[in-house]
């Protein structure tokens, strides 16, 4: 289950596990100060436990979708794509927004690419990760 949400302590735990922990992000870099900007995401288990989070900003017609990130217990159940697919209903929901574009980390390029996005442009490190940017037209 995916719920737009208030909670940026869940979703900061989520993403201090993910991307701080695991990934070994610099927190200076995951903490942009952006949130209070953002709408946020949550994805649920079927118990009710959050698992995964992501968060968009719209900057004039184009959504972005980012910080997106799933507890390594819940990869490949589908909350990623699940998050994916409410993040673009979201987005649909906006006047005036016609695209979401999103920062991909590039072994996740497919994931995205089965969910409608096309990579463009050149390869980027992001906080010591390669990238490639990723766009779909709502």
């Amino acid at each position: 289950m995916i719920e737009k949400t208030t909670d940026l302590d869940t979703c900061r735990a989520i993403r201090r596990e993910v991307f701080i922990v695991e990934q070994n992000v610099p927190e200076a870099e995951e903490w942009d100060g952006r949130d209070g900007a953002a709408i946020h995401l949550l994805a649920r288990d079927a118990s009710g436990a959050a698992v995964g989070t992501a968060r968009i900003l719209v900057e004039g017609a184009t959504g972005k979708i980012g910080r997106v990130a799933v507890l390594k217990s819940a990869r490949g159940t589908g909350a990623g794509a699940a998050l994916i697919r409410a993040a673009l209903d979201e987005l649909r929901a906006l006047p005036g927004v016609t695209r979401a574009r999103l920062g991909a980390q590039t072994h996740a390029i497919g994931f995205y690419e089965k969910l409608g996005f096309a990579a463009y442009g050149p390869e980027y490190d992001d906080a010591g990760i390669p990238h490639r940017d990723m766009m779909l037209e709502l």
